[in-house]
């Protein structure tokens, strides 16, 4: 499930100010897990209970940047978590094409500001019913944050690898859904001309009444068309 930078952003932040941590996380990469100064931490103690979203966004080491393009991504590519492993521009590059290529590989996937769509694309392509539908819940932690437009501009500059990776999420995900509509119109209609042949051949089948036909006449006819049914 891929969701809009922005409001993933504000969510993860909301969810650290209450006291959360990812310190079980091993990060592994390669057979092992960053060095504290590949992956150095944003606070002291024990959590990041009460952060500000200045003091959040301020922190270049926040895993929360680019989240969603790091998490798809082939980080042996890049040499994991060394930043010394290539220039940046590069690095950003090959992580943002590998999180796109590996999306794309995927049988689905889903977008949170699209539930009934992931809905119908999810039963498709598994074969499955939910017993009811996706609801969706617009408004959120993240809705409820009141920022101005220099802290949305700051946050999406701070993940512009997964703005691009949403954008192009977006495209691929409406292409998805249009082709499997599509094939399901399709054979809708197959059905329905199947079952007007059928009902065309049952029609043919009958034969008319004629006078002076007696009892085993009939059943004997009857039988004879059970035969060529």
């Amino acid at each position: 499930m891929l969701r809009d930078p922005v409001s993933r952003y504000l969510s993860e932040w909301k969810h650290v100010q209450r006291g959360a941590t990812w310190k079980t996380s091993l990060h592994m990469c390669d057979g092992r897990s960053p060095t504290p100064d590949e992956l150095p931490t944003c606070y002291p103690g024990d959590d990041w209970s009460g952060v500000s979203l200045r003091e959040f966004m301020d922190c270049s080491y926040n895993l929360a940047n680019n989240r969603q393009v790091r998490m798809l991504a082939d980080l042996s590519l890049v040499g994991c978590y060394n930043l010394t492993f290539m220039n940046e521009s590069e690095r950003n590059t090959i992580l943002l094409q590998s999180a796109k290529n590996n999306l794309k590989n995927m049988a689905f996937f889903g977008l949170t500001e699209f539930q009934r769509k992931t809905q119908f694309l999810f039963e498709r392509t598994f074969n499955l019913k939910f017993i009811s539908p996706f609801t969706q819940f617009n408004i959120t932690r993240a809705s409820n944050v009141d920022i101005n437009e220099g802290a949305r501009q700051r946050i999406e500059e701070l993940n512009f690898l997964d703005m691009q990776l949403y954008e192009y999420a977006k495209d691929l995900f409406q292409q998805r859904y249009h082709h499997t509509k599509q094939l399901e119109h399709q054979r809708d209609r197959q059905r329905r001309r199947e079952e007007r042949r059928l009902h065309r051949e049952h029609r043919g089948h009958r034969w008319p009444k004629e006078d002076g036909n007696t009892e085993g006449a009939v059943t004997e006819d009857y039988n004879s068309q059970v035969v060529r049914w």
